[in-house]
C-alpha cells in the first residue's frame, strides 16, 4: 500500500512558505520567524527551514493541510530541530491540532492534540515531551527521554500505533518505546488493593531495628543550653525599668543532641508485604485512546529566551517506514556537510582568534620596548642638564 502523505513541509520554494504559514496575532510583540539554513549547514537550500529570530520572545505559527483520522492507522509526526544557538532555555516541540483551531489566535490556551518534542531549561531539563490530550486533559508520558543539545541538526519522530503502541525515535534511531495505557495515566489501573484484606499484625516489615544491647553513657545528658555565669550586668541597667537582671543562656558545647541506639539488621525482616490486588472496579478500557479525529493543523507554540532554533522537514504520514527513508533523505545526507562546515568556521574563527591575541601581545611589547627607550633618552637629558648646572 502507498503511504498517505498528509503533511509535508521543507521550504524549498523561498517565500512561498508565508501562504502556508500563519502567524498567531493573540499578543501584539510575538516573536517573528524567518527563513533562514543558518551559520552552518550541509545544504544552502535543502537545509533552509523557520528560524526565531528575537530573544526572549514567544512564538505562534502554524500551518493546516486537509482533515483526517488516524483511526485504524499509524500516526507518525516527523521533524528536524537545529539549535543552532546551543539554546539555554526554551521549546523546540511541534503542537497537532484539530481542523476548529483559529489560527490567528494560537497561543498556548489553545487546545492541542499532541505535544511532541524537545524541550530545554538550564542544566536540570533537557527532555523530549510526548503529551497526549484525553477528554479534554493533557497527559504526559511519564518515562524520561533526553534530547540533543549538541548544537546540530536532529530528526525527531513520534510514531503512534493503532494497537496503542508508540515509538520515539530521535536521528532515526528508537529512544523509547511502550504502550499508551501502561507509560500515561489515560484511565484508572486495571488492578487495585484489596481494601477487604489488611496487613497480619505480627508482620513485620522493618529493615533495621534499635540495637537492644546498645544503652546511653552516663555523661550524654548536657542540656543543650546554660547560664553563662562570666556575663556582667551592663552599667546602664535599671531593675525598676528594664526588670531584674538575669544571667544569659547560651548554646553548651559539650551537648551532644539527642541519644538514639545504633541500628541493627532486623532479624524478623519479612520484606514488603504483598498486598492482594483485585480487578478495578471503575476501570473500562478503550481501545481508542491512540486515535484523534479532524487532525489538520501543525504549529509551533514556544518561548525561547535565546533565539536562534531552525525547524525544518516537517511530515505527518500514515507510514513509518515512509517517514524513516524521508529523513534519511533530508536529514540523513545534510548532517555530515553540516558538521564539516561547522568544524570548518570553529577552527578558522580559533585561527582568527589566535593572529588576534598574538598581534595584541606583540603591539603591548612593542609599547613597552618605546617607553623604555623613552625613559632612556629622559634620562640621558637630565644627566646632561645635571652636569651642566653643576
Amino acid at each position: 500500500a502507498r503511504a498517505a502523505v498528509f503533511f509535508q513541509e521543507q521550504f524549498l520554494d523561498g517565500a512561498g512558505w508565508q501562504r502556508r504559514w500563519v502567524n498567531s496575532e493573540c499578543k501584539p510583540d510575538l516573536g517573528k520567524f524567518k527563513l533562514t539554513a543558518g551559520k552552518f549547514y550541509g545544504d544552502p537550500v535543502r537545509d533552509k527551514g523557520l528560524q526565531t529570530s528575537e530573544n526572549s520572545k514567544f512564538y505562534a505559527i502554524s500551518s493546516r493541510f486537509k482533515p483526517f483520522s488516524n483511526k485504524g492507522k499509524t500516526l507518525v509526526i516527523q521533524y528536524t530541530v537545529k539549535h543552532e544557538q546551543k539554546i539555554d532555555c526554551g521549546g523546540g516541540y511541534v503542537k497537532i491540532f484539530s481542523s476548529n483551531l483559529d489560527q490567528k489566535n494560537l497561543s498556548g490556551d489553545s487546545n492541542y492534540y499532541i505535544m511532541f518534542g524537545p524541550d530545554i531549561c538550564g542544566s536540570e531539563t533537557k527532555k523530549v515531551h510526548i503529551i497526549f490530550n484525553y477528554k479534554n486533559k493533557p497527559h504526559p508520558v511519564k518515562k524520561p527521554i533526553r534530547c540533543k543539545v549538541d548544537g546540530y541538526t536532529h530528526l525527531y519522530t513520534l510514531i503512534i500505533r493503532p494497537d496503542q503502541t508508540y515509538e520515539i525515535k530521535i536521528d532515526n534511531e528508537m529512544v523509547a518505546s511502550g504502550n499508551l495505557e501502561d507509560d500515561l495515566d489515560f484511565l484508572p489501573p486495571r488492578k487495585i488493593n484489596d481494601p477487604t484484606v489488611r496487613k497480619p499484625a505480627d508482620w513485620d516489615d522493618r529493615i533495621q531495628i534499635d540495637d537492644p544491647s546498645d544503652t546511653k553513657p552516663e555523661d550524654w545528658d548536657e542540656p543543650k543550653y546554660i547560664v553563662d555565669t562570666s556575663a556582667e550586668k551592663p552599667e546602664g541597667w535599671d531593675d525598676a525599668v528594664n526588670g531584674e537582671w538575669r544571667y544569659p543562656v547560651v548554646k553548651n558545647p559539650l551537648y551532644r543532641g539527642e541519644w538514639k541506639p545504633r541500628q541493627i539488621d532486623n532479624p524478623n525482616y519479612r520484606g514488603v508485604w504483598p498486598h492482594p490486588q483485585i480487578d478495578n472496579p471503575n476501570y473500562s478500557p478503550d481501545f481508542s485512546i491512540y486515535s484523534y479525529e479532524n487532525i489538520s493543523i501543525i504549529g509551533l507554540d514556544i518561548w525561547q529566551v535565546r533565539a536562534g532554533t531552525i525547524f525544518d522537514n516537517f511530515l505527518i504520514t500514515d507510514d513509518e517506514f515512509y517517514a524513516k527513508d524521508f529523513g534519511d533523505k533530508t536529514w540523513g545526507e545534510t548532517k555530515g556537510p553540516e558538521k564539516e562546515m561547522h568544524t570548518k568556521q570553529t577552527e578558522e574563527e580559533q585561527e582568527k582568534e589566535r593572529v588576534t591575541e598574538e598581534k595584541y601581545f606583540e603591539q603591548r611589547f612593542q609599547k613597552k620596548l618605546e617607553r623604555k627607550k623613552e625613559s632612556g633618552k629622559n634620562r640621558a637629558v637630565k644627566n646632561s642638564i645635571e652636569k651642566e648646572e653643576l
